[in-house]
């Protein structure tokens, strides 16, 4: 069977990059480009958090939502390329246990 270029695009993941520090001042901005994001269904939402080098509480709520968000319309969601300095964050809260998390952008596309 021949994939036609618009069955490619939709197999292609949608990455979304963040960088520096996550936290109340910068989560509303994050939540209305997850959100609108969201709206348009990717069938595989890979957060790219390689330039991340904090997040609080609000930042890890607003990507919660998201993956509940994509998970119940039965998407893939992933976070990719978790810091070492940030990755406690999400083990103190266990939220290692809840989220697919690949070391890079490729691994997550590829599980």
């Amino acid at each position: 069977m021949k994939r036609t270029p618009q069955a490619a695009a939709a197999a292609r993941p949608t990455i979304i990059p963040l960088e520096g520090e996550i936290d109340l001042h910068v989560s509303p901005r994050i939540a209305a480009t997850l959100t609108a994001v969201v709206k348009e269904k990717p069938r595989n939402l890979i957060v790219d958090l390689a330039k991340v080098s904090y997040i609080d509480s609000s930042g890890l709520a607003i990507l919660i939502e998201a993956m509940q968000s994509v998970e119940k319309y039965g998407g893939k969601f992933a976070l990719a390329s978790l810091q070492e300095n940030v990755r406690p964050i999400f083990e103190i809260a266990r939220l290692d246990q809840v989220f697919r998390i690949f070391p890079d952008v490729d691994a997550a596309a590829a599980g």
